[in-house]
């Protein structure tokens, strides 16, 4: 293969976890992809390890400062070129040269430069649950008026596609689909009743039992609220509603996800705990090709557990199940949690306090759905907002200020 025929990648959040996995697979192809853009917030030490190990032809630093550190920190032999600030991202998310764009920022902060590759048609590895669950109907429009090709890379929602009918080009259909399961592994505190989760630690909420992720996605999957993002996500994905979806806690993740049909049948994606496989099967679609993943072995799991989620003791899964069902809901739920989680791992607000801040935003934002990427900031802006003061009255009722 020639070196023109190379797909060049750009990887949105490279030092994260998703965005460490891709340059892992990638790294296991270079006769198939070429990494032309990483970025990152302000890890400058993480991002100066990751050019010098892979040389990309650039590396972007959201924080302009950050970027004139990294800059002055490479060797002048060195052929990445650095660049910094906000729309360097979307630069590189648009550029005209770019194949694939892997978008794994995590946050509402990684909206706009996903939204980009979205409207100028790039195969986009959708690891950023928030431009889906924020800004659905807008991103979901600029998709197909761009002509982009958009793969779900969360277990979940790349197992769902991988068992959905497909039509005549590949992509996934709903006929003869009766209900999809979307899985959960329940999280750290699986089992624990609610008043038991009162005093829990940051460092116990992150510390998952199956996978390795990011702090703020951690926690996320500790209260369920992943469930809920999901569960949004996968209403715009494959162009569903809640009432098509069950949410099935599965401790062991072994099976991503299910899809049942009419005629009795179920189909599921198993395999390891290993965000390198979906994230393989979206570089190489309709492909596949070599992740790196150890094959299953389902005689040393020996057995799959299955059981409904405790929406008592962890509430913010039905709070997502309401939000879904109201007109811009998700957006003000996704910035209440972002605010939440932010204080409970700042130690401002307790584990328990984070579906109070969502509940409560959700009751005093009034909203409406979005139309335009404009609206879907004012309201995120709000909400972020009002949680905020939550937080604060709660702060001040404990006596802490």
């Amino acid at each position: 293969m020639q070196d023109t025929e190379l797909k060049q990648v750009v990887v949105l959040g490279a030092t994260g976890s998703i965005g460490l996995s891709t340059l892992d697979v990638l790294s296991r192809h270079a006769d198939r992809f070429r990494l032309h853009t990483i970025t990152a917030y302000r890890s400058v030490e993480k991002m100066l390890e990751l050019v010098l190990a892979h040389q990309p032809a650039q590396a972007v630093m959201a924080c302009p400062d950050a970027a004139e550190q990294l800059a002055s920190r490479l060797p002048s032999e060195c052929p990445t070129q650095v660049l910094g600030g906000a729309q360097a991202l979307i630069d590189a998310a648009s550029a005209p040269e770019v194949d694939v764009v892997m978008a794994a920022i995590v946050g509402f902060a990684g909206l706009r430069p996903t939204l980009a590759a979205a409207e100028h048609g790039k195969r986009l590895l959708l690891a950023n649950k928030e431009a889906l669950v924020s800004a659905g109907r807008v991103f979901m429009e600029a998709t197909r008026a761009g002509g982009a090709t958009l793969l779900p890379i969360d277990s979940e929602h790349n197992a769902m596609f991988q068992c959905m009918p497909a039509n005549a080009q590949g992509r996934p259909q709903s006929a003869g689909v009766e209900k999809i399961l979307l899985t959960a592994s329940g999280g750290p505190f699986r089992g624990r009743r609610r008043a038991d989760l009162v005093s829990v630690t940051p460092e116990e909420a992150c510390a998952h039992p199956n996978w390795s992720m990011g702090r703020k996605i951690s926690v996320d999957s500790a209260t369920l609220l992943n469930k809920g993002l999901e569960l949004a996500e996968a209403c715009w994905l494959f162009e569903c509603t809640p009432d098509d979806i069950d949410v099935v806690v599965h401790p062991q993740s072994i099976i991503h996800s299910l899809v049942r049909y009419d005629d009795g049948s179920v189909l599921a994606q198993l395999g390891n705990p290993d965000m390198r496989t979906p994230i393989a099967y979206g570089l190489s679609w309709p492909e596949r090709i070599d992740a790196g993943v150890s094959p299953l072995d389902l005689v040393s799991v020996a057995k799959l557990d299955f059981e409904a989620p405790d929406l008592e003791a962890f509430p913010c899964l039905r709070l997502a199940q309401e939000a879904i069902t109201q007109p811009g809901g998700m957006c003000v739920l996704n910035a209440a949690n972002e605010i939440a989680v932010a204080a409970f791992l700042g130690g401002e607000l307790g584990f328990t306090g984070i579906d109070d801040v969502i509940a409560n935003t959700l009751e005093r934002v009034s909203s409406s759905e979005p139309e335009s990427l404009e609206a879907v900031e004012d309201l995120d802006g709000r909400a972020r907002i009002c949680a905020q003061e939550r937080i604060q009255q709660l702060t001040r009722d404990s006596g802490g200020g």
